[in-house]
């Protein structure tokens, strides 16, 4: 049995802690390794590392940081099948799903390798009589992640690379479900040369967390994953008087206009609703058709598609949606369909009691479709994190906004039309931090931003692209004066 071990300045160290959770592998719902949950002495120890690390690696020039991103970046794309194994073996993801992850991650190391531009500052000559200003960005110290089960290759990459490439050193606390693909790419990113304690990788459950919260070393955290834990991170991080960036849940829709081409709705809404068997924060989980012809239709093209879904294991190279990451989920999901189907709800797919031969073991939920869906059911409100699509009818555009608006998530949404004014309206007004046109998963590229609004995050900054460099930086700005420039005399009004 594999022991799944720490990484604490350049080196792989096996925890002491007695305390162990089992790793399954969702397919077949055996045991694949064993986890330490790390002890509070730890995480200490991966956190002095990460400070002792910190001064020389701030003072190492941006350049000479950017040769190593580029190692890393290099190793990461020589590797990618086999990081690809790892979160499939853990997660369940389908081997293509698991390499389009893996890419996404990659996109940010890409980023960070311009980190010398990334960090030039501004300059103002003669702000005032021999008066210069310069305004430069520098790293906080040592800095943490923790990140979540769904993307435990891609998330961590859009954390530690600008991070690390900004002057910082790192803490990373992964999920504990699937922690053998994060190890396997600190392997990497040691293989790419990087000095001891920069990046820093301890396990652990809500202990390791708090530990990480409450050490006065740690300047910054950044979260991904639910919205009462991130909440929980946001409050007890600044409270610590810490920075803090927490994204958290999402119940995104996807707003489907008569004049839509319906059968790239609908193939849209597949992708976007069951890939991943739906654990996505971005995943489309409510289609909202406008006018019930639109609906009928919609859910006409949706209905074969669904039911035609191949389900299965990563080994399957037809599969197209994998398992749920484990048994408590998969019961947490098969309730939800409980509850919209006795909430009266209209199920016109039910993908519970599915297996694939063989794999009777396995957490899996074919894909399920609900149509008539209200905004007072428990499956409209709650993120189901599943594979279960919503259609909820309204009857003209503005209910359709007036819904969006309203609820309580603002991750992603998406509209589907060929009307320019409405998709130019729609992405204007909506109160949602990602939009799509006829875009159903609109996560930004590396040199943008990512993040959310409303309850969807916590703290003012997005992740990766300029508002990451800007979240692990701090502005210091300098007024230079020499001494021929300086008149006689004290000056006792404020400066101008």
């Amino acid at each position: 049995m594999d022991i799944i071990q720490n990484a604490i300045n350049g080196q792989r160290v096996t925890s002491k802690s007695s305390n162990k959770v089992p790793v399954f592998n969702p397919a077949t719902g055996e045991q694949s390794a064993e986890l330490p949950l790390s002890s509070v002495d730890e995480v200490h120890a991966a956190i002095e590392a990460a400070k002792a690390a910190a001064p020389a690696w701030g003072d190492t020039p941006p350049l000479k940081r950017a040769r190593y991103m580029f190692r890393f970046n290099e190793l990461l794309n020589q590797h990618a099948d086999d990081i690809a194994r790892e979160i499939s073996k853990e997660h369940g993801k389908t081997h293509d799903d698991a390499l389009g992850e893996v890419a996404r991650g990659i996109e940010v190391v890409e980023f960070a390798c311009g980190i010398p531009s990334l960090l030039k500052g501004d300059f103002s000559r003669n702000v005032g009589p021999s008066v210069d200003t310069v305004a430069d960005r520098k790293p906080l110290g040592v800095v943490a992640g923790i990140t979540p089960f769904n993307f435990p290759a891609m998330v961590p990459l859009w954390m530690y690379p600008v991070a690390i490439a900004c002057g910082n050193t790192f803490v990373l606390k992964p999920s504990e479900r699937d922690p053998s693909a994060p190890m396997l790419v600190w392997d990497l990113f040691k293989e790419a040369g990087f000095p001891d304690g920069v990046l820093n990788v301890v396990h652990g459950d809500k202990q390791a967390v708090d530990a990480l919260l409450d050490h006065p070393d740690v300047k910054a955290i950044s979260f991904v994953g639910s919205t009462p834990i991130a909440e929980y991170v946001y409050k007890r991080g600044t409270d610590a008087g810490k920075r803090v960036q927490a994204l958290g849940g999402a119940k995104n829709h996807m707003i489907v206009m008569p004049d839509a081409d319906m059968d790239k709705a609908a193939d849209a809404l597949m992708g976007a609703g069951y890939g991943s068997a739906g654990e996505r924060c971005m995943a489309i989980s409510v289609a909202v058709p406008i006018g019930d012809k639109t609906a009928d239709a919609l859910v006409a093209k949706l209905k074969p598609r669904v039911e035609a879904l191949k389900v299965g294991p990563a080994s399957d190279s037809d599969a197209e949606m994998g398992p749920l990451i484990t048994k408590a989920h998969q019961d947490k999901v098969l309730g939800y369909i409980d509850e919209g189907e006795k909430a009266g709800a209209e199920l016109v797919v039910d993908g519970r009691g599915y297996a694939p031969q063989g794999y009777e073991n396995g957490y899996y939920v074919g894909g399920t479709l609900f149509d008539r869906v209200t905004t007072d059911m428990s499956i409209y409100q709650e993120e189901i994190f599943g594979p279960v699509l919503s259609v909820v009818r309204a009857q003209d555009y503005g209910e359709a906004v007036k819904m969006i608006n309203e609820h309580e998530y603002g991750n992603g949404t998406a509209i589907f039309t060929r009307d320019g004014d409405a998709a130019r309206e729609f992405a204007d007004k909506i109160e949602v931090g990602m939009v799509g046109v006829n875009v159903p998963i609109p996560v930004p590229v590396a040199y943008h931003s990512f993040g959310g609004w409303k309850r969807s995050s916590f703290g003012a900054h997005g992740m990766y692209g300029p508002e990451g460099v800007h979240f692990y930086t701090r502005l210091k700005t300098i007024t230079t004066r020499w001494p021929g420039g300086i008149k006689e005399g004290a000056v006792f009004t404020f400066p101008s």
